[in-house]
């Protein structure tokens, strides 16, 4: 008599990745984090081992080095399809000349983080009760549709020491601030000890109520996160944990077990979803990422308008695009898998909710309004 077939949960974190031209890399270094940070892909010549490049991406990846470097984990490199030019991860790790144009909307400072909102240097203080604090310049891999695109990977921005002090020293002077989200470039390229300390120093702030690590280290480099790590980052719960998966491709199972490690160790890990043209512009493989991720128990928490920074105008879509996937959601799975749809305003506005419309007519005695499968209905207005 035979087993039972594997749900859909143990399939998740069965196997292995492909690890193209790395198959013989011992097991010990490709799960050491910082092997793979030494090893990223960072060349022509380099990346031309892992797929088979085009004359564009060749001429872009030159091209491009003075803007805004390419760097990849080995690890997300060989998540590439080797002979797919428009393979989802190539396109949001390998360059395009596209990203030497500069669209008419394209903006520096897209969300006007570095202006009035940033008091003291690596803190943005927008919204009342909560800030960003910007502790690293270095990304495991820089992603092409970047917002922060005009600092990350520049050494010229990274947060020295005594800026990190600063930071510190603004929040505990601001006791309305209970909220912190630790960002950057990514947090998780701190050493143990360094994220640790940051923790520590934080959470002895007495009003901080909540940290927040933005990190997406568990789509590029899941390695990072080892129980040894989680272990002491613990010790300062509340810690919740924003990712950014976009992708079925990215769905793997090393990404599925760094998941379940985070919420093994009492982590709330939610996904912050940037919607980006050609990559993930469909309800079907949105939908398949959110399902995906709630079998992992980390839950779908944005789907992101992509930002006007300078060069990514040809990831944007048109914002009807995401009202349509969440209009094809909306019914169809369950809330838990319906982010919500978001634009960040331009210059600095903060978060805009985007919902499709439902309501048809309103009035002082009855709204009606038509459901997910396109029915009618009234509701007393009071």
């Amino acid at each position: 008599m035979g087993g039972m077939p594997p749900s859909a949960v143990t399939r998740d974190i069965a196997g292995r990745s492909p690890r193209g031209p790395w198959a013989d890399v011992a097991d010990a270094d490709w799960n050491d984090w910082r092997w793979q940070q030494r090893n990223r892909v960072r060349s022509v010549d380099a990346l031309a081992r892992v797929i088979h490049l085009t004359d564009g991406e060749r001429e872009a990846i030159r091209a491009t080095g003075a803007e805004f470097r390419m760097a990849i984990t080995p690890y997300y490199a060989a998540l590439m399809d080797p002979d797919d030019p428009s393979c989802p991860i190539r396109a949001q790790a390998v360059p395009r000349m596209e990203e030497l144009v500069r669209g008419p909307h394209d903006l520096d400072d897209p969300l006007g983080e570095d202006g009035a909102a940033m008091p003291v240097p690596g803190i943005t203080h927008r919204y009342p009760d909560r800030v960003l604090f910007y502790v690293t310049h270095n990304c495991p891999v820089y992603c092409r549709h970047c917002t922060r695109k005009r600092k990350v990977s520049d050494p010229q921005s990274a947060a020295a020491r005594d800026q990190i002090a600063l930071g510190l020293d603004y929040i505990a002077s601001h006791p309305e601030v209970r909220d912190v989200l630790v960002s950057g470039g990514d947090p998780m390229t701190l050493s143990d000890d360094r994220l640790d300390a940051l923790f520590a120093a934080l959470r002895a702030i007495p009003h901080v109520e909540v940290i927040r690590l933005c990190t997406r280290n568990p789509v590029t480099l899941p390695q990072r996160f080892t129980p040894e790590l989680l272990r002491r980052l613990a010790k300062h719960h509340p810690v919740y944990v924003h990712t950014h998966f976009n992708h079925p491709r990215e769905c793997t199972p090393e990404a599925a077990r760094c998941l379940r490690l985070l919420a093994d160790h009492g982590f709330n890990v939610g996904n912050q979803m940037v919607l980006l043209r050609g990559v993930n512009d469909d309800a079907e493989v949105v939908r398949q990422v959110n399902h995906w991720l709630l079998r992992q128990r980390a839950r779908p928490y944005y789907l992101l308008q992509a930002d006007l920074a300078v060069g990514t105008s040809h990831f944007r879509t048109p914002v009807a695009t995401g009202l349509d996937i969440i209009r094809a959601l909306r019914g169809h799975t369950s809330g838990m898998a319906v982010p919500h749809l978001i634009i960040d305003a331009p210059g600095g506005g903060g978060k805009i909710p985007l919902v499709p419309e439902y309501i048809e007519h309103q009035d002082d005695e009855r709204i009606v309004f038509r459901n997910y499968a396109g029915e009618r209905y009234e509701y007393p207005a009071r």
